[in-house]
């Protein structure tokens, strides 16, 4: 039995296999029965009479049939046969038509010589799902809606909040306090009316994530914690799909493409060949905690936006097996490469990423206190003593009078902590004071540390812990 290579675009037609196993001694016969065992493959590969459409190029091992006897080119049970579309990133192109107000729209792209019609209407045929819609999604999603991606499907499940209008550009002050997928779907279809969106106001798991992805032609992951970056990366290599990954942190930002298929069948390394395994707990800051350039944002989301125009066209060498990095201090820009690693544990299914990211076994180990809890305790004057771990100029811009003892100085100045009563530890979102406890417990053997959830964060949204403390210093 032959081996016939399902492109990305075709896979959801052959239950979202890559290789399928077909008898048959041409190529014709092998292409036919394929199509008998998958028969929505037939539109999209055979014309009416039965030929292969024009805009399928068929190869067995490296050689192009027309090179050889066409569609009776002899195959063996040792053929790789690869079915290779025009369309990188979609199907049915060949059936899009755009209206008069599309073509006047698009017509900055379509004047283009090595982007034309054909890539627009690639675009409008494929299907590209954004993971997150903060500041990597907002400007991606702008970029990519403008351009005419046909269908857009965003994941989120946050609302919208004041501390992300500075980079979160998708948003406005009128949406403080909603679903950040209905503000989003609101916006962009101001933008583009011509697109559909389709909106998943929850949180992807690894319950639901191949239900979602599975649809779709493209991912592009915006978000901002490793679980999830774990979850989208296995999950687009179960689906078969690209992953556009991008990344910023204060004044750095990542971009590259994960697990593309080439025009020759091959697939290109995934996250997991960048990074095997996660880095501690609190190691490493998202924005919450370590701040982010606003305008890094932009640049980096649209990047990304880019990456996925040239995957879903096939105009451009996409970023597979490339690693884009870009200082915005510097301006300095490096392209890093990236192979498949030989020992990389096979992705087979998905998996607790909460657990493999750690994070689950430091929450069973670290007492935690919810912020109405610690109003209950400030209210009823419980004897606590409160530690705030985030840096001096965040403390001037917000604090609860706290003791502040940023998380750099946690080990030198451990002796300040008490220990004869219960301490509250936070930061600004929880990583840093969670970090904190761990490593006052391990070098200390503190027992009597609860980390404040969500932190300042939560507390300005959660309660009305900072009012109560600036009537009490007007007072004074």
């Amino acid at each position: 039995m032959a081996t016939i290579v399902i492109p990305t675009p075709l896979r959801k037609f052959t239950n979202q296999q890559s290789k399928v196993l077909v008898n048959g001694s041409t190529v014709k016969e092998s292409i036919d029965n394929l199509i008998q065992d998958f028969p929505d493959l037939k539109k999209n590969l055979l014309e009416d009479n039965g030929n292969i459409r024009g805009y399928v190029n068929i190869f067995v091992g490296e050689d192009d049939i027309r090179d050889l006897r066409k569609e009776q080119t002899s195959v063996s049970e040792h053929s790789t046969i690869s079915i290779i579309p025009a369309i990188a990133g979609g199907c049915g192109a060949d059936d899009i038509s755009f209206n008069k107000e599309e073509f006047a729209r698009y017509n900055r792209h379509i004047i283009i010589p090595d982007f034309g019609l054909e890539a627009q209407k690639k675009l409008k045929a494929s299907k590209v799902l954004i993971i997150g819609s903060g500041g990597l999604g907002s400007p991606s999603l702008l970029y990519l809606v403008a351009a005419g991606v046909g269908t857009i499907g965003i994941v989120d499940f946050d609302v919208v909040d004041d501390s992300n209008l500075h980079r979160q550009v998708l948003f406005g002050v009128e949406d403080v306090g909603k679903p950040k997928v209905e503000a989003a779907k609101k916006r962009l279809l101001s933008l583009n009316p011509h697109i559909n969106i389709i909106t998943y106001n929850t949180q992807l798991t690894s319950q639901n994530a191949l239900d979602i992805i599975k649809d779709y032609d493209v991912v592009a992951d915006g978000t901002d914690n490793f679980p999830t970056r774990y979850l989208v990366n296995d999950a687009s290599v179960l689906a078969g799909i690209p992953n556009i990954y991008a990344s910023i942190s204060q004044f750095e930002g990542q971009v590259s493409v994960f697990n593309y298929t080439d025009k020759n069948g091959v697939t290109g390394p995934n996250y997991r060949d960048l990074y095997q395994t996660p880095p501690e707990p609190g190691l490493v800051p998202n924005c919450a905690e370590g701040g982010v350039l606003g305008v890094l944002c932009g640049i980096i989301g649209t990047l990304q936006a880019n990456e996925v125009i040239k995957v879903v066209t096939g105009v451009g060498e996409p970023l597979s097996g490339r690693f884009f990095v870009f200082d915005a201090l510097s301006f300095e820009t490096r392209i890093l490469k990236i192979s498949k690693q030989k020992d990389r544990p096979e992705i087979k299914e998905l998996i607790d990423y909460e657990q493999f990211c750690g994070v689950r076994a430091v929450e069973e180990k670290m007492k935690e206190i919810s912020v109405a809890e610690f109003e209950k305790w400030l209210d009823n004057n419980e004897d606590i003593q409160i530690i705030d771990v985030r840096e001096p100029e965040e403390y001037q811009q917000v604090n609860i009078g706290a003791l502040l003892v940023p998380l750099a100085t946690i080990k030198e100045r451990a002796a300040e902590i008490r220990k004869d009563k219960k301490v509250v530890v936070h930061c600004k979102a929880g990583g840093r004071s969670a970090k904190a406890i761990r490593e006052l417990q391990d070098a200390f053997g503190f027992d009597n540390l609860y980390n404040l959830k969500g932190g300042i964060i939560a507390i300005e949204h959660e309660t009305s812990i900072l009012s109560k403390k600036r009537s009490t210093a007007e007072a004074v």
